[in-house]
């Protein structure tokens, strides 16, 4: 007997090192050697006969061999697994239907009805009366979803488990009532627990993410502060670029009056040049139009630097704008802007109301260069229809 149990440990492990594959995380043959080892602890306390012995220790080791063919219905192929293994070693009829019926009784739909089935199916299930119970539990649930059969959550697999504790399984030999069902009675109660604290952590988060989403909808205090923070950028921005592009202006016409000053003029005192002089001159006349107006859209304006108490406490006077208080002393300046921020509401204010101070800035500069922009276009095409004519005149 027991040189046939050692060859069926023997070839289950080589078995399973050749052709199961590494995802089987769970059922494989450390599963199988906890089977086993439970198998024994039951027969040990039970009263079986040898035969029986013997075939429930044989079908312990080769009942999850059908994993390397199958998942669903493996117990099937290890029926088929077993019957060959045995027949290659000789063992009796009796043996073999024995060991394929006590392999058929671990499917967990099956409900077991002789001492021997009630063995290997307690033993097949014994690990939910175990402390490890919570390691092997996650080895399955890892498995199933490598091998694309089901992606559990924790949540779900929590719900699973207790279902599984409840509904679906129990211990029918006296040993395993005894000695097993109390430690999974523990179990159940701490998978209850977990799903309690997950339950109440997911509430907990479901109402930080009401009172966030009321707090945002009933103090858009934020988004108001966004607002006006992303417009001054954007004014101050396209403050920059009418600047730059003046400045471009006024360097192009700078030059072209310096070159127009420098080698044509003294040409024109020549007789033969004398028909340039128009057209020099229109050219010089709207190059220096275009250097005003680039300077009027850049020019700032000088204000008065002070204010008066009853403007501010008037409104009255924009006290985010520096021209209108670089000449108030600092205690003057240190009362407006307590005064200012005392009061939300003036806050706001004062924000709109530089915005729409810098929005008439901005439209001063920009009518300007785009004046400038036309008064450059038109004196270049004025100049060369200019410069035509004369040479065509001559």
């Amino acid at each position: 007997m027991n040189n046939l149990i050692e060859k069926a440990d023997k070839f289950v492990e080589e078995l399973f090192k050749e052709k199961l594959p590494n995802t089987f995380i769970y059922h494989n043959y450390q599963h199988t050697q906890r089977v086993v080892k439970s198998t024994k602890e039951l027969i040990d306390n039970s009263e079986i006969n040898v035969k029986d012995k013997e075939a429930l220790l044989l079908a312990a080791w080769l009942h999850d061999t059908g994993y390397i063919h199958t998942y669903k219905g493996h117990e099937e192929k290890s029926a088929e697994i077993a019957e060959e293994f045995l027949k290659d070693n000789n063992a009796t009829d009796e043996l073999i239907e024995k060991v394929k019926k006590y392999i058929k009784a671990t499917k967990f739909t099956n409900v077991p009805e002789t001492l021997g089935e009630k063995i290997i199916r307690d033993a097949d299930s014994s690990h939910f009366g175990k402390d490890y119970f919570e390691e092997t539990s996650e080895f399955l649930r890892q498995e199933l979803e490598l091998h694309n059969i089901k992606n559990f959550t924790n949540a779900e697999w929590l719900e699973e488990n207790i279902l599984v504790f409840t509904e679906k399984h129990q211990y029918y030999t006296d040993y395993a009532i005894k000695e097993w069902k109390p430690k999974k009675e523990e179990n159940l109660l701490e998978l209850i627990e977990s799903k309690n604290k997950q339950e109440k952590k997911l509430k907990k988060e479901e109402h930080k993410a009401r009172m966030k989403a009321k707090y945002k909808n009933e103090n858009p205090e934020r988004s108001i502060q966004t607002l006006y923070r992303t417009t001054l950028r954007n004014h101050i921005k396209l403050s920059d670029i009418a600047d730059t592009k003046a400045n471009i202006l006024l360097s192009v016409n700078a030059i072209i009056i310096s070159l127009a000053i420098a080698d044509m003029i003294p040409k024109l005192e020549a007789a033969s040049n004398k028909h340039l002089l128009i057209p020099t001159l229109i050219l010089i006349l709207f190059s220096v139009a275009s250097i005003i107006l680039s300077i009027m859209s850049t020019r700032p304006n000088v204000t008065s630097g002070e204010f008066t108490r009853d403007q501010v406490k008037n409104r009255e006077v924009n006290l985010l704008f520096f021209g209108n208080y670089h000449k108030m002393p600092f205690d003057q300046f240190r009362w407006a802007m307590n005064e200012l921020i005392k009061d939300k509401d003036y806050v706001y204010e004062m924000l709109t109301l530089d915005l729409h101070l810098l929005g008439k800035v901005l439209h001063r500069k920009y009518m300007l260069l785009r004046l400038t922009y036309t008064v450059f276009m038109s004196g270049i095409v004025i100049s060369v229809l200019a410069y035509i004519v004369s040479f065509y005149l001559m």
